[in-house]
C-alpha cells in the first residue's frame, strides 16, 4: 500500500528548478535511502515530504490521516528542559500538557503538587482522549534507554540526537525521516540507531553519508540526478553497478548523438545548391535536435583532490611512553591511561573512541600540543603537519570561499606547480561565481569540501583528519579515500565511518574505558574481530578460574593423564621431523630427484604438519582441564 505519492512534481527558490518532474510514491514498510551529490536537493525533498516546504507544481497525496516524523540534521540551541519534555514536546499542545502534568507529578512526591491543576490536567487530556499519549512517551523514553529527568543539555551529542529521535516517535509516525541521522554520532551510538530502527518495523525515509548504516538499512535506493529523481529497488551494492552501466550507456547514446548532429550541422552550411533543394523536414529535426542538445543536462564534474607534500619525515613520527592525561585529577578523572605507542612515517592510524572519550585529546597529545600529566612523548624529526578540524575553525565564515583559499593571492603553489585559486576551487566542484561567495552560505558538505581544500593547501607530511566524513557525498568519500591510502606520508583519523576506517587505516587506537587505549591492527572490521576473541578467551579463562581444581581434575581418565605426560615427547619428536623434511626441501639438490620422491616428501611433511596440529590440540585441551 502506497503511503506518499508524488507526481510531476516541481521545485525550486525563484531560479533554475532544483527538482523536476518527480514522480515517487513509499509503501508500508519500506526502508528507502534517498542518495545523490551534495547540493542536488536531497534535504529540500525530504523538507517537502515532510511538509515543511510547498512544491511549485504537480502534486503530492498521503495516505489518510498518515502521520509523518522527522529527524533534522541540527539540534536546536534553543531546546532545553528534561528528556521528558522533549521527547513530549514532539506532541504539540497534548505534549504541552504531558510535561506540565509530569512535572506537577513529580513534585507531588515532594509534597509540594498542585492537585487541582493535576485533576484539571487529567480530565483535559480524558476529553481530547489523549490520556494513552502519557504511556506512549514513557515506552519511547524507555525504548531509548535514557532517564526522563536528565537535563537536554547535559547531554553529549550522540545522546541529544537520541533524544530528538524520540521525539519524532513520540507522535507514532507511519513514516519517519532522517536527514543526515549519524553526523557526529560515536560508533556505539549508531550501531543502537541501526538495531533499534530495524527492530521498530517502522518505514524509513532517510540521507546517510554512512555506506555501512546504508547497506545495513536500505531496502530500496532512489537518486536525484540533475533535478530528476531514479529508482533503483536494489541493495546499495547491487544500485553502484546499475549506475555504473547507466552512465555508460548515457555517454555512449550522447556521443552517437553529438556525431549525427554535427554532420547535419556540416549539412546544413553546404553551397548555394544544397540549400535550394534541401529537405524541409531535415531542417526541422536538424532544429529539434539542437533544441535537445541545449537542454541535456550534463553529468556534474567529479572533484579532483591533491594534497600537498612536503620533503619525508624521520623514521619515527611520534612515541609514546606511559603516558597518562587529565585535566584536573589524573587519579580520578584519567582521560588516558598508560599509553604505549610507537608511529612509524607511513603509518595510517584511526582513532575510535565513544564521544567525549578524548579522541581530540589523544591528537593533540601525540603532536605536542598538550603536555602528558606523566610519561614522555618523543615527536619525530622533520615533521610538517596539516589538520583538518571537524568544526572548521580555520575558516573565516565571512570572507568568501576564494579569499578563504587564496589569502591575499592569486595564485597557491601545489606540489611545486603554480595554480590559479579559481582553478583550484574548480578541482574542488565550486562554480567561478561561487568563489565569491562568503562561506556562511554554504552547505554542510560544501563547508567541509572547502575545508579539505584550505587544509590541503599546506605541504605536509602528517595529515591529522578529525571527522572528515560529515556531510561529504559519496563520490568524495571514496575519492578522498582513495588520495589517502596513496599519501606517501603519516596519517591520523578520528572518524565514525566505519567504512572509511576499514579502507583507509592500517592500524587502529582505540579509547576504551577509564583511559585504557588499546592498540589493534588493521580498520573497524578488524578490531571487532580482535576484540570479540579477546573477549572470548577472558570468559574462558573467568569460567576456567571459577571451576573448582577437584572438579577438573577427575574428569581426566586415566588414559587421558598418560596421554597428557606423554605429548610434549611426542610433540617434540615431530617438530624435530618437521625441521628436518624443511631443510632437506630447502636443498637445491631436492628438486634434482625424481617427482614421485618429490611428491611423497611433501605428502609426508603435510602428514606430520597434520599431526603435529592435532598433538598441540589435544595438548591445550587436557591441559585446560586441569588448571
Amino acid at each position: 500500500m502506497s503511503l506518499i505519492t508524488m507526481r510531476d512534481v516541481q521545485f525550486g527558490f525563484g531560479g533554475p528548478l532544483l527538482l523536476d518532474e518527480i514522480n515517487f510514491q513509499i509503501s508500508s514498510g519500506q526502508r528507502v535511502c534517498l542518495v545523490g551529490r551534495n547540493g542536488c536537493g536531497k534535504s529540500t525533498f525530504l523538507k517537502i515530504i515532510s511538509g515543511q516546504l510547498q512544491i511549485t507544481g504537480g502534486e503530492i497525496s498521503y495516505s489518510q490521516q498518515l502521520r509523518v516524523g522527522m529527524l533534522d540534521q541540527t539540534v536546536r540551541q534553543d531546546m532545553g528542559g528534561t528528556v521528558y519534555d522533549v521527547v513530549a514536546g514532539g506532541l504539540g499542545k497534548v505534549g504541552e500538557m504531558l510535561i506540565e502534568y509530569h512535572k506537577i507529578a513529580h513534585e507531588s512526591s515532594d509534597g509540594g503538587a498542585d492537585d487541582a491543576r493535576l485533576m484539571q490536567l487529567h480530565d483535559e487530556l480524558e476529553k481530547q482522549h489523549s490520556w494513552g499519549k502519557l504511556n506512549v512517551v514513557d515506552a519511547v523514553i524507555s525504548k531509548i534507554s535514557l532517564d526522563a529527568d536528565t537535563k537536554f543539555d547535559q547531554l553529549s551529542a550522540g545522546l541529544k540526537r537520541r533524544a530528538l529521535l524520540g521525539r519524532a516517535l513520540a507522535a507514532e509516525p507511519e513514516v519517519l525521516i532522517l536527514d543526515e541521522p549519524t553526523n557526529h554520532l560515536d560508533i556505539e551510538t549508531i550501531s543502537w540507531m541501526e538495531d533499534f530502527l530495524i527492530r521498530s518495523g517502522i518505514t524509513l525515509l532517510f540521507v546517510t553519508h554512512d555506506r555501512k548504516f546504508l547497506k545495513r538499512l536500505a531496502t530500496r535506493i532512489i537518486e536525484i540526478d540533475r533535478t530528476r529523481i531514479y529508482n533503483w529497488n536494489c541493495d546499495y551494492d547491487t544500485y553502484l553497478k546499475r549506475k555504473a552501466q547507466s552512465l555508460n550507456a548515457e555517454q555512449q547514446q550522447w556521443s552517437k548523438f553529438d556525431k549525427r548532429l554535427a554532420e547535419e550541422e556540416q549539412w546544413i552550411r553546404t553551397g548555394i545548391q544544397a540549400r535550394r533543394t534541401r529537405n524541409e523536414g531535415r531542417v526541422r529535426a536538424l532544429k529539434k535536435m539542437r533544441v535537445e542538445r541545449g537542454e541535456r543536462k550534463n553529468l556534474q564534474g567529479n572533484i579532483r583532490i591533491e594534497i600537498n607534500k612536503s620533503q619525508r619525515s624521520g623514521a619515527i613520527v611520534a612515541k609514546a611512553k606511559d603516558v597518562s592525561f587529565a585535566y584536573d585529577n589524573l587519579n580520578e578523572n584519567p582521560i588516558i591511561k598508560d599509553l604505549e605507542t610507537t608511529i612509524i612515517r607511513g603509518d595510517r592510524v584511526g582513532i575510535i573512541g565513544a564521544n567525549g572519550s578524548g579522541k581530540t585529546t589523544l591528537l593533540r597529545l601525540l603532536l605536542g600540543q598538550l603536555i602528558p600529566s606523566s610519561g614522555q612523548i618523543k615527536l619525530g624529526t622533520n615533521v610538517e603537519c596539516a589538520y583538518f578540524d571537524q568544526l572548521a575553525g580555520q575558516l573565516d565564515t565571512e570572507k568568501s570561499l576564494y579569499d578563504n583559499i587564496g589569502e591575499g593571492y592569486d595564485s597557491i603553489a601545489i606540489n611545486g606547480r603554480k595554480k590559479q585559486v579559481v582553478a583550484y576551487l574548480l578541482d574542488f566542484m565550486f562554480t567561478p561565481t561561487k568563489t565569491k561567495s562568503p562561506v556562511y552560505t554554504l552547505s554542510g558538505g560544501e563547508r567541509n569540501r572547502l575545508q579539505l581544500a584550505k587544509v590541503f593547501t599546506k605541504p605536509s607530511n602528517l595529515l591529522i583528519l578529525d571527522e572528515p566524513t560529515n556531510d561529504l557525498d559519496v563520490e568524495t568519500l571514496e575519492l578522498l579515500e582513495e588520495m589517502v591510502s596513496e599519501f606517501p606520508g603519516t596519517v591520523l583519523v578520528v572518524s565514525h565511518d566505519r567504512e572509511f576506517l576499514n579502507n583507509v587505516v592500517t592500524s587502529t587506537l582505540v579509547l576504551e574505558s577509564d583511559g585504557v587505549v588499546c592498540e589493534y591492527a588493521g580498520g573497524y572490521d578488524d578490531w571487532l574481530m580482535q576484540r570479540k576473541k579477546t573477549v572470548e578467551v577472558e570468559e574462558k579463562k573467568a569460567v576456567k578460574s571459577q571451576r573448582p581444581k577437584s572438579e577438573n581434575q577427575k574428569r581426566l581418565t586415566y588414559m587421558q593423564k598418560r596421554q597428557l605426560e606423554n605429548l610434549p615427547d611426542e610433540i617434540e619428536a615431530l617438530e624435530a621431523q618437521v625441521v628436518k623434511l624443511h631443510k632437506e626441501m630447502a636443498e637445491p639438490e631436492f628438486y634434482k630427484q625424481p617427482g614421485e620422491v618429490i611428491a611423497q616428501t611433501k605428502s609426508r611433511l603435510d602428514e606430520i604438519e597434520s599431526k603435529l596440529a592435532q598433538s598441540y590440540d589435544l595438548w591445550e585441551e587436557l591441559a585446560a582441564m586441569v588448571e
